[in-house]
């Protein structure tokens, strides 16, 4: 059982006061008793939660983008699906595995801090492949693709898929107002004729929200996923997403899949402050950014008395960043992949500098492999660059992901 320390860092969770402190862990959770092996991080580092990402399609992360003609925008998803499996990228994108795009997936979320993902795809589809993934993506979770007469009916039905979720504790996630034909625009009345409209509910998108559905959505107490970028890059349009903070919605973000969306989440934090300040005139503080990838994302998932602060007894998921500004939410919502000193799940180290190799007894466990970030040498687990130079066999190039921070032949 791993048991260590992390002294004279910054702390900075959710609902407390930033400050230096330590953060230690015993097994899977984290303790206030201070472990015999202490690592001294110099007042150099920040401590943060680890990222909870609440929108992410795995299969669906490769590159290059798939979107309308230049100039040309969207109604709905349904023209976008039919563009993607049409597309060069759709048939390159076939020459690698589920399984693989699976894995590649996972580092696509890793090399941004993430340890909490949510795949948006029926349990039928995933539950062979997640558990077996180095982070944590979900299966607890009923959904649906998107409430209307044309989506792609995953799961079980609505109601269904609901009555499972408030059963078993679980959110009921789906798809909502991605668009503004009339079905599209109808989307929470759809949800309040079948009496599903409540806190159990996480809807992605909500670009074609009224004010009025604002309303019954922050009465309802359910949350939402913020997809900025995929959002502009599909429909040249995102949510009232002011009004949404102001009416009390819990707010998250998501990085929706590659094919559309950012190339992970920190970019996604970073273009969706951008678009809140060209939007309104005004700054989206860094701090409630911090939140919607937090704690915020936490109580979406129904999992925040296990995730999303550092919380005594709370799972052990912590990153690390650089201290590269003084104020500490400015420094987490300019952060970027060569950024990341350490990330744990559940007290378990999965990528950091070479610094924090005691924690492992002074040697990488079977499992683990190095590769080289920013100049640095760095410890992860699984081999990225194994996965990375099969799929460029497979496609027969040398293509370039951008969510990988590395070159694999380096």
């Amino acid at each position: 059982m791993l048991k260590y320390s992390l002294k004279n860092g910054v702390v900075v969770t959710p609902g407390k006061k930033a400050g230096s402190g330590t953060i230690s862990i015993s097994g899977e959770k984290l303790v206030s008793a201070a472990a015999p092996l202490t690592i001294d991080l110099g007042k150099k580092s920040f401590i943060y939660p680890a990222l909870i990402n609440t929108h992410d399609h795995m299969r669906g992360n490769y590159l290059p983008r798939v979107g309308p003609p230049k100039g040309v925008y969207y109604m709905n998803w349904l023209p976008w699906d039919n563009d993607l499996k049409a597309s060069e990228t759709y048939t390159e994108r076939s020459n690698i595995s589920d399984k693989e795009l699976y894995q590649l997936s996972t580092y696509k979320n890793l090399f941004s801090g993430v340890t909490t993902v949510n795949d948006h795809f029926p349990q039928a589809w995933n539950k062979e492949i997640l558990p077996h993934l180095p982070i944590r993506a979900i299966l607890e979770y009923g959904l649906a693709h998107e409430c209307s007469s044309y989506d792609l009916k995953w799961g079980d039905g609505i109601e269904v898929e609901h009555t499972r979720a408030i059963k078993k504790h679980w959110p009921f996630i789906t798809h909502l107002s991605e668009g503004f034909d009339r079905e599209s625009m109808d989307g929470v009345i759809t949800l309040e004729n079948l009496k599903v409209l409540d806190s159990h509910c996480l809807l992605i998108h909500c670009i074609g929200f009224s004010d009025e559905d604002i309303k019954k959505v922050a009465n309802a107490g359910a949350s939402i996923s913020w997809c900025g970028a995929s959002n502009i890059f599909m429909f040249n349009v995102t949510c009232k997403i002011r009004k949404f903070i102001k009416a009390g919605i819990n707010v998250t973000i998501g990085t929706d899949s590659s094919h559309t969306g950012s190339f992970n989440l920190f970019e996604e934090m970073h273009y969706d402050r951008e678009l809140y300040r060209q939007m309104y005139g005004e700054d989206l503080p860094a701090k409630k950014i911090f939140e919607m990838v937090t704690i915020n994302a936490a109580k979406a998932f129904w999992l925040d008395k296990k995730l999303g602060s550092l919380d005594e007894g709370k799972l052990g998921d912590i990153l690390l960043l650089k201290a590269k500004k003084d104020d500490p939410y400015e420094n987490f919502a300019s952060a970027g992949m060569k950024d990341i000193e350490l990330l744990t799940m559940a007290g378990k180290p999965l990528y950091g500098e070479m610094r924090f190799i005691d924690i492992f007894g002074g040697k990488l466990p079977e499992g683990y492999t190095e590769i080289t970030v920013g100049g640095r040498p760095m410890f992860i687990a699984g081999d990225p660059a194994a996965l990375y130079r099969e799929a460029r066999k497979k496609v027969g190039f040398k293509k370039k992901l951008d969510y990988l921070p590395f070159e694999p032949e380096a």
